[in-house]
Formats: C-alpha cells, sequence, structure tokens
C-alpha cells in the first residue's frame, strides 16, 4: 500500500525499476530525469559500483496530481541486477506499488531476463505481495542495437518467455534514444495510480 500522510494529505507512490544488470534500468530514469528535469525538484542519486551501475537507487519524486483529495508524488526507483546485490533489491521493493521489468532484448541475454523475472517474483513473496496482482509492465529495452547486427530477440519470443502467463503491458523500447521510455511510464502510472485509488476507497 502506498505511503499515505494524512496531514500533508499526500500519497507517495512507489515504483521500481527491475531486471537483469545492465538492461536499461538506470539509463530509464536518466532519459525521465533529463526530460522532465522542470517538474522534479529533488537531485537524482545515483551510486554506481563496480561493475554494476545502480547499488541503491535513483530516487525521483514526480508530482503527478491527486488521488482522491490526496495530492500524488511519485518516487522512482531502480534495483542492482547483479546476483550478488539480492538483499539490496529485496530491500528496494520494500513498500513497492508499481514494477517496470526492465528486460534485456539482446539474444544473449535471453536467460538472464528469466533468472531475473523469477527473482522479482520471489522477492516479492517476502512482502506477501504477488506478481500476479501488483501492477506490472514490461518494457523490452535495446532494440536499437539491431541496426547495428546485433542480435535481437523478437517481440513473440520476449512474450513467450516472459509475459505468456502475467499478459501485462509490454513495450519495445530503446532507453538510450528515449523510444517508448516515457509510454513506459505513463504506463505503470496510470495502472498503479488505478491500484491505490481502489485500495483508498
Amino acid at each position: 500500500m502506498a505511503f499515505v500522510n494524512l496531514k500533508k494529505r499526500e500519497v507517495q507512490v512507489k515504483i521500481v525499476y527491475y531486471g537483469p544488470g545492465r538492461g536499461g534500468k538506470t539509463t530509464n530514469l536518466e532519459y525521465i530525469y533529463g526530460k522532465f528535469n522542470d517538474r522534479i525538484q529533488t537531485e537524482m542519486v545515483t551510486v554506481k559500483t563496480h561493475g554494476d551501475r545502480t547499488l541503491f537507487f535513483d530516487f525521483l519524486p514526480i508530482d503527478i496530481g491527486k488521488i482522491n483529495g490526496y495530492t500524488a508524488k511519485m518516487q522512482l526507483y531502480t534495483v542492482p541486477g547483479q546476483v550478488k546485490y539480492n538483499a539490496t533489491r529485496r530491500l528496494v521493493l520494500r513498500g513497492v506499488d508499481g514494477i517496470v521489468f526492465v528486460a534485456d532484448s539482446m539474444a544473449v541475454r535471453r536467460e538472464k531476463n528469466i533468472l531475473s523475472l523469477k527473482n522479482l517474483h520471489e522477492n516479492l513473496k517476502n512482502y506477501k505481495k504477488s506478481i500476479f496482482s501488483i501492477p506490472l509492465v514490461f518494457q523490452y529495452n535495446k532494440v536499437d542495437l539491431a541496426e547495428q547486427g546485433i542480435p535481437i530477440l523478437p517481440f513473440a519470443t520476449m512474450e513467450k518467455d516472459l509475459n505468456s502467463q502475467l499478459k501485462r503491458p509490454a513495450f519495445e523500447a530503446s532507453a538510450v534514444t528515449g523510444t517508448n521510455v516515457v509510454s513506459t511510464l505513463k504506463k505503470i502510472i496510470t495502472m498503479t495510480m488505478s491500484s491505490i485509488k481502489d485500495e483508498l476507497k
């Protein structure tokens, strides 16, 4: 459940970008930060580590209007992709309201995507949350690499691997060029806000 501040009449909504290491989670948030800089009142916090770009989180409140008379504030986080940082990933998921799963479209990363989704499923269970009921959007990132001759998994394959049971919205994207980055964000915001409205009733 989103954090509700009754005094300020504010709802804090937490969205986490999850997925395998180097899949483009941080690049997504950097693009969003650059695009909506005028709407963001805080600095983006990035912690770079050896072999992975984000250890803790990128934190980015965006004011997105009202839910049932409460002002909604959005916080965006990323998790570290590498397996050795699983305790940190679990910690970042605490209190999550919506998830963007950033999968890597490169053919060589196919197995890593599947393992990362299983890991998300397990980590959500720790908080008595289900991957089947939490707002979730898939982003199949790095499709732009096809132009460089790098083998990319077809959309249908990504859907079969990751989304055949969940049947959630999915976008082919490039976090580097910005293709579908904002569409992904808008979709997860819409789904999460709808879910929180139901909870606040």
